[in-house]
């Protein structure tokens, strides 16, 4: 049996994340990956049973470390205003630093794969359980209003994401060049804030 090699293992991780994020699934196979990594395909199945295994793997992989980004430095007891802008802080220095692994996560968010990736492993529920806390004191504490959990998501994080993907591409509408800057997040963050306080 050969051995993995750790080098060989972040090339194909790597080479797998620009085709998805380039082509989707429908242009991502083995055999282009194993190309992409000059190495044969047999290579491959030494790190996964299948692409489908390759897919969730590396996705949980990501999306592990995307939501301990998040609620680094984050407490589900801080003040709801507090606690949001960390989470806001936190989620646009991910997304600036790896941008290629935020639009991977989203295509994998949205497909078969994402639940099994989100039900693989406890961290996962950890992590919803911290924002449902989180969102339950900023309840109790009269600190935000009764609100489905849907429209509170879109609300306090949908600013930030379309700000993050005009910055990630470069441009905003109408093709104006545009670079998030601190004051930009400030401003929409405190327009969120104050749709969401009481």
């Amino acid at each position: 049996m050969r051995i993995r090699d750790i080098d060989k293992e972040k090339l194909v991780i790597e080479n797998a994340i620009d085709q998805i994020v380039r082509d989707g699934f429908q242009g991502f196979s083995m055999n282009k990956l194993a190309k992409a990594c000059n190495i044969s395909v047999a290579t491959l199945y030494i790190y996964y049973k299948d692409k489908d295994d390759l897919i969730q793997k590396i996705g949980a992989d990501v999306a592990l470390d995307f939501f301990s980004n998040t609620v680094k430095n984050f407490s589900p007891e801080m003040s709801f205003e507090e606690g949001l802008w960390k989470q806001w802080e936190n989620r646009a220095e991910f997304t600036m630093k790896y941008p290629k692994y935020v639009a991977f996560f989203e295509i994998i968010k949205h497909s078969p794969h994402g639940e099994v990736i989100l039900n693989s492993t406890t961290q996962f529920s950890d992590f919803r359980l911290i924002m449902k806390q989180f969102i339950e004191n900023a309840l109790r504490n009269n600190e935000l209003i009764p609100i489905s959990f849907e429209v509170f998501w879109s609300i306090a994080y949908g600013p930030l994401y379309t700000l993050l993907n005009f910055h990630t591409e470069g441009k905003s509408m109408g093709g104006k060049p545009f670079k998030l800057t601190k004051i930009m997040m400030k401003e929409a963050f405190e327009a969120v804030i104050k749709a969401l306080k009481p």
